[in-house]
């Protein structure tokens, strides 16, 4: 029988297991891998890191951290969960364990451009394709930006993006959802928005090249990509927790979902999307697990 369950290894689940370990709390972290925090090539907005660090490397790190406190690590796919009188049972395949709490910290998908995998992560690796203007934005200030998702959400970056660059399009990939009232509202702010949905995407040197259906090509020093998310929140929906409009677990002022015993904390919880929030969020998770199970 375990303390806590967690489930998701990048940096919401690593610390929570961090601080559940210094509690002294009998931890399984359980980690299917392909993390978002993974593929990022350098971050330089986390605090302790002012010449950037991968993400790779800081998970490597937070592994070790957590690793030493006695968190038990492991690589697998939680398939079900299920509430018990004691706590819950976690089916990993062949698999069960049982735990007296759990956390979920599985994050979000990315939706991406219709784009060859392959060639979408060498973008991504050199900064020639980004998903975080939040994360980087201050690393494209005076380029050439395009904001690929022309929906409220994609307009909504484009303009953060603006305050960084003089130069911003908003692209579209399939049928514009804008209104031309919207839309004005971005011209006016210095947007240019191209409502000709693109037809292929390419790299050619240290540009993204973009070819518009029955139109021009234009090269872009670095493309946002702004098409959303998924929640990964399967198993919360699953245990049946209330999940918000957008999938994304609802949790109260100590990261328990509407199931008793049931925590979560990260990107799968509605918020910012930034590793120094979901930090915060498993901290307080953590805490709140080794308050409860001392009571």
């Amino acid at each position: 029988m375990y303390d806590c369950v967690i489930i998701g290894g990048g940096p919401a689940g690593l610390t929570a297991a961090t601080y559940l370990g210094r509690f002294l709390r009998r931890t399984l972290l359980v980690d299917a891998g392909g993390g978002r925090a993974a593929r990022i090539p350098t971050t330089h907005n986390l605090l302790g890191f002012p010449d950037g660090i991968s993400g790779k490397e800081l998970l490597l790190r937070m592994h070790r951290h957590a690793a030493r406190y006695g968190a038990e690590l492991v690589s697998g796919v939680v398939q079900g969960i299920a509430s018990t009188e004691t706590g819950f049972v976690v089916n990993m395949g062949p698999q069960t364990v049982e735990a007296r709490t759990l956390l979920l910290a599985q994050g979000v998908t990315n939706h991406k451009p219709r784009y060859a995998q392959e060639f979408h992560d060498r973008a991504v690796a050199r900064g020639l394709i980004r998903y975080c203007p939040v994360c980087d934005g201050f690393e494209v200030r005076g380029k050439n930006v395009a904001v690929l998702g022309c929906s409220n959400h994609g307009a909504a970056e484009a303009r953060f993006i603006r305050r960084y660059s003089d130069t911003v399009t908003l692209l579209t990939q399939d049928v514009s959802q804008l209104s031309r009232s919207d839309e004005g509202n971005l011209v006016r702010s210095g947007v240019v928005v191209q409502r000709t949905p693109i037809q292929t995407l390419a790299v050619c040197d240290d540009a993204i090249l973009v070819s518009l259906v029955d139109g021009p090509s234009l090269s872009f020093d670095t493309l946002y990509v702004a098409l959303g998310t998924s929640p990964r929140s399967e198993l919360a929906r699953m245990a049946g927790a209330k999940l918000s409009a957008s999938g994304c677990i609802i949790v109260d002022e100590h990261q328990q979902t509407t199931i008793d015993g049931l925590f979560a904390a990260g990107d799968i919880v509605e918020g910012l999307d930034q590793i120094a929030v979901a930090g915060g969020q498993a901290a307080k998770a953590a805490t709140a697990i080794h308050n409860r199970l001392s009571g």
